[in-house]
Order: structure tokens, then sequence, then C-alpha cells
């Protein structure tokens, strides 16, 4: 199953019409969602240390600006998406099971095989802009804090958040990064090296990264610079966990095995942008975040909310944004639309807080 969402001109990730083609991978036996006569792909944990480990020895990047509402101005990094072709055709691979080289192609999306993860979405900015308004989100930082992107791509608001916590004074509190993607291949290609681009353009008197970017629009990705990553991240108590493989329980329950900060009440901060495109994906993101939801408000000291961020109507494919609205007032939720875009194609962003039982 292929379709194309129907955007008004192109996708805001990079144009790759002069990009080179990368080899086709295999349609892999599991789904994303369930599709009948096929399984969904295993929820799974990846080691940060093993993912840097597995970075090509240099990166191209753009940045995209995202004018927030006040009129300034914010430059998020984005690895190059010819340049994830590149690699692929370099190694020469066929990624078995996760079939990367789908998303670099004219689909915006493939179910069971590929699920947008390597393009940036207009609800990604919507939540960026949300975020950024929202002056609690200061604050907030400033607490332990978990914060969880569900199907996370290039994760826009993710990374917009590490670059505003880099920004704090040092004295500031723990922050946990969930990075969570069906794909396995677009947190390794896309997700992580944003990150590593967002810490690199933030501390370039970094004395790793001195002779980093001798080459405009590329960084080295040397020994000494992903240690030094690394080392910044332990040092700032950041910590960065990436799972992959479709949303259920054993996915949640997976995420709460990752590291909570240093043991104080923690709140919970969810993610969602472009996740309710199909009646799949609206019920398995649903529960997946009612899960959360649930569990945080059972537990004593604990804050939790989403923000999701949609179109109000994926055409053709049954999802939308009233309807998730819908599911979620019917699981008890308090929903407030923070943001609403009505040129080009309508979309929104609301805010789910759970009342108590």
């Amino acid at each position: 199953m292929s379709f194309s969402f129907g955007f008004a001109g192109e996708d805001i990730s990079d144009d790759e019409k002069n990009a080179p083609s990368a080899k086709p991978a295999p349609v892999p036996a599991a789904s994303a969602f369930p599709v009948p006569g096929k399984p969904q792909l295993p929820p799974t944990l990846h080691e940060l240390a093993g993912m840097l480990a597995q970075l090509p020895s240099k990166i191209a990047y753009g940045t995209l600006g995202v004018t927030l509402d006040d009129g300034t101005a914010i430059q998020i990094p984005r690895r190059e998406l010819w340049d994830v072709r590149v690699q692929l055709m370099a190694e020469e691979e066929e990624i078995s099971g996760h079939a990367a080289a789908e998303g670099l192609g004219a689909h915006d999306v493939k179910t069971g095989v590929y699920e947008g993860g390597f393009k940036s979405w207009e609800s990604s900015v919507d939540l960026v802009k949300v975020l950024a308004a929202n002056n609690s989100i200061s604050a907030l930082l400033k607490t332990p804090v978990r914060v969880i992107e569900l199907g996370c791509g290039t994760a826009l608001p993710s990374v917009a958040l590490f670059q505003w916590t880099m920004s704090l004074p040092s004295e500031r509190r723990p922050l946990s990064l969930i990075l969570a993607d069906y794909n396995p291949t677009v947190l390794q290609l896309v997700t992580l090296p944003n990150f590593v681009l967002a810490w690199a353009l933030s501390n370039p008197q970094t004395p790793a990264l001195q002779d980093a970017f001798s080459i405009e629009g590329e960084v080295e990705l040397g020994p000494d610079v992903i240690a030094a990553f690394q080392q910044y991240l332990q040092a700032s108590n950041i910590t960065l966990s990436f799972a992959s493989g479709a949303w259920s329980q054993e996915f949640v329950n997976l995420l709460y095995t990752l590291p909570a900060g240093d043991g104080q009440p923690t709140s919970t901060l969810l993610l969602g942008a472009e996740t309710i495109y199909s009646p799949f994906a609206l019920q398995a993101f649903t529960e997946t975040i009612f899960t959360i939801l649930e569990r945080e408000r059972d537990t004593p000291g604990s804050e939790a909310g989403a923000y999701v961020g949609a179109k109000r109507l994926y055409f053709g494919v049954g999802g939308s944004l009233d309807d998730f609205i819908d599911k979620a007032r019917g699981k008890g939720a308090v929903v407030n639309q923070v943001r609403e875009e009505t040129e080009g194609v309508r979309r929104g962003v609301v805010q789910c807080i759970l009342g108590p039982t």
C-alpha cells in the first residue's frame, strides 16, 4: 500500500530532484501498523554508542529556517537527503527488513515498508513553533524531564528542544530525549546525525571541532568529534535514547526500561507530528500515548502531557485530527487546540492532558 499526502508543492525537505537514486531494498514482511497477513516489526532499543560507531566519516547538512510567532527565526540543522542516498549507494547494502531506500523515492509513505521518516513534515515545524511560544517549556527544561517523540523521523521538535537546552545555564536539570521511529534506518541515517549536527553547530569552540568544518556544508565526524559529543551529553545531564518498531504495549514497556534522569519525579512530554495519517496509525498512536499518559498519571509526583500536530484530513486514507480529538476526549483527556494553520493544507496542533481518575 502506498500513497501521497498531496502537498501543494515540494515537501519541506531538501529538493531531491537532482539527487542520485538509491538502490531499492527488498520489501519486508513486517508492517508498521496492522495489515492482514503481515506481522509488525518488534520494538527494539538501539545503543547510542553503537549508532555513533556506524556514522560515516563526514555528513553534509543544511539548515531549516523556522520563523517563530514573535518574528524571530531559528535554524534547525538537518542532514541532506542526497547525502543519505550517497551513503546508501557507497555501501551498496540491501537492508533486509527495513527498506531504507524506499524513503528516498517518490512515495511519502509505504505502509509496511517505510513510514515517512526521512522527510520533514509541516506539522513538525508547527510543533517547533508551539514549543517556542509556550513559556512553560523554558521552565520545564529546568526540571528533570523526559521527552518522547513518537514517529520522530528528522526529529525537528526534539532537535529544537535540544538546541534550547544547550543554551540554558549549566545548572539545568537532567533531560532525557527518547526518539522513536518505526524504521531503525531512519534513526541511524537522519535522526542521530541531526542531533550531532545541532551539537556541533552550537559548540564550535569545542577543540575537537576546530578542523571539522573545513568544507562548507559538511562536518567531519572523526573519533575525537564523536568522543567530544558523548562527553558533552554526559557532562550536561542529557540522555539520548532510540527505539524502533511498531507501537504496542510491548513498545511502551521497553521505553520504561530506559534511564529517566536522576530518580526525582519526572515530567513527561510526548510529541507527535503527522502520526495519524491513516486509521491504522491513528489507533496505534492513540493507544500508545494514552498508555503512557495513564502510566504517568498513576505515578505519584509525575506530570505528563502531549502535543500532537497533524493535518485536519489526510485525503483518501482516512486519518484526521478531529478523529484523534474525539478518541482522546473519549479516553478522558482534556484537549485544547493550541495552533491552527489555514493556508495550504489545513492542519493544527492540540495539547492533551489526562484528567484524574
